[in-house]
């Protein structure tokens, strides 16, 4: 195991305002900030929650930007997707411009690769030599990554973590014994149970709301404290819930909006959450914000 990619990181959101016209750049920096001071190990921007998809490569390079002003020392990984190689590498040739940890790469969708045509997409991506996080996600993607596949790219320099949201225990089990792979999970409800069976980590959409409180169960578990962490993942799990009762990252979105951190703006294709689910998590942040 490499140990590059540890412990809880946040796949932040984009803040918009003016209806969803502009990234809310002041709205980030505060966001990247809150994370810093909670002890996060890393930030992961512009990728499925970051709505990467709906901004322009000019805005994701600002966003970027944002983040690497707002808390320098803080490890950044970008998120990075597509299904043309040679777009998402002259996207990675102005990404290799700044400082990042690595990249976050999906396999490309819609065009349903072949196994060796995944592993050729990555040797491509990897060449450049920023490290990779294979994304296998294949309810959004429509791709499914193989055992024998993730094999063959555990022999690629430059592949170093998998973020796991691949919805099959058995293999999640297979990665983080038998690969040199960090794999850290994308399931925010998987986060205790990634952790307990050695995962390295997560990178979650949820730590937005209290980001104390998941760097302080991951932190439980690594010490031994089972207690701690149980009760803490009982505490975040109606949360966690609600945030993904929707299409994300709208729910969470509305979430920030009720604590006063940003607007809650987002892109078509995404909607506004609906008025009852508003309602629930507005009780529920409250709730988890009385909590020491």
């Amino acid at each position: 195991m490499n140990n590059r990619f540890t412990g809880i990181w946040p796949a932040l959101v984009t803040p918009f305002h003016d209806g969803g016209e502009a990234v809310d750049h002041r709205a980030l920096r505060g966001l990247v900030q809150r994370f810093a001071d909670a002890g996060v190990a890393g930030i992961v921007a512009c990728a499925t929650t970051g709505e990467a998809g709906t901004l322009s490569q000019d805005e994701r390079l600002s966003v970027l930007d944002s983040v690497l002003k707002a808390a320098p020392s803080l490890p950044l990984v970008a998120g990075l997707s597509g299904i043309n190689p040679r777009s998402m590498l002259a996207e990675l040739e102005a990404i290799r411009q700044r400082p990042v940890a690595g990249i976050l790469v999906p396999p490309p969708s819609y065009v349903r690769p072949s196994q060796t045509a995944i592993v050729r997409f990555y040797e491509d991506v990897a060449a450049p030599g920023v490290p990779v996080i294979i994304y296998n996600i294949p309810y959004r993607t429509g791709v499914r990554i193989e055992r024998d596949t993730f094999r063959e790219l555990a022999r690629i320099p430059g592949l170093v973590a998998v973020k796991d949201c691949g919805g099959d225990t058995a293999l999640t089990q297979e990665l983080i014994a038998e690969s040199r792979f960090d794999v850290l999970t994308g399931e925010d409800l998987q986060i205790f149970t990634t952790l307990c069976l050695g995962g390295a980590g997560a990178i979650t959409a949820s730590a937005h709301v209290r980001p104390d409180l998941f760097v302080k169960m991951a932190h439980a578990l690594a010490a031994g404290d089972l207690g701690t962490a149980r009760r803490i993942q009982a505490a975040l799990r109606p949360m966690i819930e609600s945030l993904f009762a929707e299409p994300s990252p709208a729910p969470l979105k509305a979430a920030l909006a009720a604590m006063g951190l940003i607007g809650d703006a987002v892109r078509l294709p995404l909607l506004s959450v609906s008025p009852v689910l508003r309602d629930m998590l507005d009780r529920q942040v409250r709730g988890l914000n009385a909590l020491a």
